[in-house]
């Protein structure tokens, strides 16, 4: 099995932590889920690149974190413990 790798820009890493209490390398945790959801984030992707969101576990709550692949690479842009996220995550293990 193949490890993902991650990467993500430190400024945007401690921004994150400072608006939304959750570090990027925390948010790595997501995607061990198995029962992660991934979606397109239509508006946030371009032709240029594509963005998405991954809905996964991490510790007793549903994080949801956006991000782009670059060169096979996962780059996280954006994590937070949202509403919206942990809703999608529910829906789409029917978990309601």
């Amino acid at each position: 099995m193949v490890q993902a790798q991650f990467e993500w820009d430190d400024k945007k890493n401690i921004e994150n932590m400072r608006k939304h209490g959750v570090s990027f390398f925390r948010a790595q945790h997501a995607f061990a889920d198995r029962q992660r959801v991934i979606a397109e984030d239509l508006s946030h992707s371009s032709d240029h690149e594509k963005r998405f969101f991954c809905f996964g576990r991490v510790d007793n709550g549903i994080m949801t974190v956006r991000f782009t692949y670059r060169d096979n690479v996962i780059r996280i842009i954006g994590a937070g413990y949202w509403r919206k996220g942990k809703s999608i995550y529910e829906r789409e293990n029917n978990l309601h």
